[in-house]
């Protein structure tokens, strides 16, 4: 009598898939996210709002002062234009100042007053064109001083005194007319008699310049047009 055989227990097929695991119930799984990558090259941005709200006192301080430096420029007064000359004498091509012309009436009025003859006006004002152009200069050499470049280190006043054009002529016509024959000699000699200067031979060649200043200074006319 045979016995029967009990079949062996049967092995899963190799290569078989196992079965899905089971989903949570309640909804799909959530995806992984990955991290955003920057682009190459690029560097994050600093600032933003939170630095706007830091900087905006400084950058308000700085527009304000750009508009009020803009403001003074457009409101600041052009600068004065340098004196320019107002007269030619006839004449010559001698161009005088307002300040030149001031101080060449002064030397006439003051020959007038004392009754002098137009000669001592024209050896006064070419003595006064060489030593300082007629400007009543504050310097000079060593301690020259004004129209006529006197020195008060030599007896012709205190500073203050040779600064002035009323006295300086006054003194230059008092040693003037203390020259004998002062009105006949040649100009510069008569000049040079009262200025003892070391170019005495300077003061003729404002010879023509002083007679056409003395004649202008003379006229009606002429006082209105320079005066």
């Amino acid at each position: 009598m045979t016995s029967a055989r009990t079949a062996p227990p049967r092995r899963p097929a190799t290569g078989t898939r196992r079965p899905p695991a089971k989903r949570p119930s309640g909804g799909r799984p959530a995806p992984k996210r990955t991290p955003a990558r920057r682009p190459a090259g690029r560097t994050p941005r600093r600032g933003g709002p939170a630095a706007l709200r830091t900087w905006w006192p400084a950058y308000l301080i700085g527009i304000v002062v750009v508009f009020a430096l803009a403001w003074k420029a457009d409101r600041s007064e052009p600068p004065t234009p340098a004196a320019t000359g107002i007269c030619t004498v006839p004449s010559t091509s001698v161009t005088l100042s307002a300040e030149q012309w001031s101080n060449a009436q002064t030397i006439a009025a003051v020959a007038r007053q004392r009754g002098l003859p137009e000669r001592a006006v024209v050896i006064a004002l070419a003595t006064a064109m060489q030593e300082s152009t007629l400007r009543n200069l504050d310097h000079g050499d060593r301690d020259s001083l004004g129209l006529f470049q006197q020195r008060p280190s030599q007896g012709w006043g205190t500073p203050a005194q040779v600064q002035d054009p009323v006295y300086a002529a006054g003194q230059f016509y008092d040693r003037l007319v203390r020259v004998p024959g002062w009105e006949t000699m040649r100009l510069t000699d008569a000049a040079q008699w009262v200025q003892r200067s070391g170019f005495p031979e300077a003061y003729q060649r404002w010879d023509g310049f002083a007679q056409a200043l003395t004649t202008a200074l003379g006229s009606d006319e002429r006082e209105r047009n320079c005066g």
